[in-house]
């Protein structure tokens, strides 16, 4: 067993740095609809990724899964994580990312977005991608199922894509890539949260 005074820490400041670029992007976002902060949700996917195995460059990745997506010029931050953090973690935001976002211009449309990220998952998705990916699901699943109990079907408002049926479509066909591609606990996790989710969606 390592030295505790000589070990490597087990979050070097590498991770910090990456913390500080999530905040950067997160910060002053919340959770949809609610008073939740996002840092919350990314915090939580990063603990989870490194809960079933992932490597320093995979939590680090876990952590800025969304920062693509959800900064004002995702290429120009794609380019930042790949400088500072280098070309693994950067492919794998990339590939856990439905898309980039451009300056002054919306998301492309909700269903193609999603069915083109299914594709990629289920075709070419590397372990480490499919493992951010899995606890990306885990928590933002298990979040939906938490809201649905207490707050019932309005929970569907929230969100880009109101029906849903639409919502269950997307996670099923989630869990089902995920479940034979990654099989395991976390997967098995997913698989029964999306269950729960289906029977209580009308």
């Amino acid at each position: 067993m390592p030295d505790r005074d000589t070990a490597a820490p087990a979050l070097p400041r590498r991770f910090a740095a990456a913390f500080a670029l999530a905040w950067a992007v997160h910060g002053d976002q919340f959770r949809k609809k609610t008073g939740i902060p996002y840092m919350a949700h990314v915090m939580s996917v990063s603990a989870l990724a490194m809960e079933h195995g992932a490597d320093e460059d995979v939590a680090i990745a876990a952590l800025l899964h969304d920062t693509v997506e959800d900064s004002e010029d995702g290429a120009a931050t794609h380019s930042v994580i790949e400088d500072q953090f280098g070309a693994r973690v950067a492919r794998v935001v990339m590939a856990c990312s439905d898309a980039v976002a451009v300056p002054g211009q919306p998301k492309p449309d909700w269903r193609d977005r999603k069915e083109r990220y299914l594709e990629h998952l289920d075709a070419d998705a590397d372990a480490d991608v499919l493992l951010v990916s899995a606890c990306d699901k885990v928590h933002n699943s298990n979040a939906v199922l938490e809201d649905l109990r207490t707050e019932g079907d309005v929970v569907w408002e929230r969100f880009t894509v109101t029906d849903p049926k639409q919502q269950l479509w997307y996670y099923t066909s989630v869990a089902e890539i995920l479940q034979r591609r990654l099989p395991g606990p976390l997967t098995d996790e997913l698989g029964r949260i999306v269950g729960e989710i289906a029977a209580l969606v009308p």
